[in-house]
């Protein structure tokens, strides 16, 4: 169809419920993830749920313990299965993107005829892998159009940042090769580093000598703003960081998205 003036209108735009939570280790992610709508649990090879939740519902061996998926095809016919059939599920709990990420590789190079992503050389491998990424990114979105949340869990690492504008610094990122972590940040409607809020202290050591401490009571925070330090973001219009509280992180998130869903007025 022809693009014309005449035919454009507003309309309301909604982002896709798919989020990616990453983060230092045990602040939350997974429990943060378990409180989304009538979630089902998918694990990649060496991760669990925390002890305490013992009612997410996920895939188990035969002594009754989370069983992780071993091919992609498995993580693709899952997805597919829930966008195909019947269910009360509301989110999906991916553990982990980096946990993906080998059998992505895998994929590729059963696919290529390749014994690993080194093989054709001059980064060929990992530019083929976009195309397995894509895919997995592709069936998780046609279930988000479902109106199923997408919670991504995900590791950090803290990488230099060669600037443009400023000189390099480190920040924590995604724990994914940089092409990879590119794709699932484009998909993502939510990007949220979680972390534990720290201030910083000077304290006076004689000899007119101060040194910088870091000092913190624990509290554990969801960024979703990009800040130096690490990536982040929202296209829900949430604030820069919001306090995370164990049980109220989701009913937190979605009262913040709500300020800025459009109204019904405003789809005319």
């Amino acid at each position: 169809m022809a693009i014309s003036l005449a035919n454009l209108k507003k309309v309301a735009a909604s982002p896709l419920p798919i989020a990616t939570l990453y983060g230092v280790p045990k602040v939350g992610k997974t429990s943060l993830a378990a409180e989304f709508p009538n979630p089902v649990y998918l694990n990649t090879a060496g991760e669990s749920p925390p002890i305490d939740i013992v009612d997410l519902p996920s895939n188990t061996d035969e002594n009754g313990n989370p069983a992780p998926v071993e091919t992609f095809d498995e993580v693709l016919d899952f997805v597919s299965e829930l966008i195909t059939e019947e269910h009360d599920f509301g989110t999906l709990i991916v553990d982990s993107l980096d946990g993906l990420e080998p059998l992505v590789w895998s994929h590729t190079c059963a696919i290529n005829g390749w014994s690993n992503l080194e093989e054709p050389g001059f980064g060929k491998g990992y530019l083929a892998a976009d195309e397995v990424w894509r895919e997995y990114l592709r069936a998780i979105e046609a279930l988000a159009q479902k109106g199923v949340w997408i919670v991504q869990i995900a590791h950090t690492e803290i990488t230099r940042f060669d600037s443009p504008t400023t000189d390099p610094y480190s920040r924590y990122g995604i724990k994914l090769h940089k092409r990879a972590s590119a794709l699932v940040q484009e998909a993502s409607s939510i990007i949220g580093f979680m972390n534990y809020r720290a201030t910083i202290k000077e304290k006076d050591v004689g000899h007119n000598k101060k040194v910088s401490r870091a000092d913190g009571s624990g509290e554990r925070q969801i960024h979703l703003e990009e800040r130096p330090g690490f990536i982040a973001g929202n296209r829900f219009g949430m604030p820069p960081k919001v306090r995370y509280e164990r049980g109220k992180g989701y009913e937190t998130l979605s009262k913040e998205m709500s300020k800025h869903q459009p109204k019904p007025a405003e789809a005319a």
